[in-house]
């Protein structure tokens, strides 16, 4: 997975989240609100999220906000 993040920018901890009692997810990029996951799409990303080191859940995080290769492409 190194390659995917070639600059190192998601070492940087970009991205957060955060779980509401209602279940809904938000996702922060610089401690801005970018996106809201309920429901299924909610659930999911907890599981997927749940055991990861900081790093692969930096790369989680950009997968799912759409952010994922933004600066590396050719």
């Amino acid at each position: 997975m190194g390659s995917v993040d070639k600059r190192g920018r998601l070492r940087e901890a970009i991205f957060d989240y955060e779980v509401t009692k209602d279940a809904k997810v938000f996702i922060y990029w610089q401690r801005k609100q970018v996106m809201t996951l309920k429901d299924r799409r909610a659930g999911k990303f907890l599981a997927e999220i749940d055991g990861l080191d900081a790093h692969e859940a930096q790369l989680l995080m950009a997968k799912v906000t759409g952010n994922f290769k933004h600066g590396n492409e050719r």
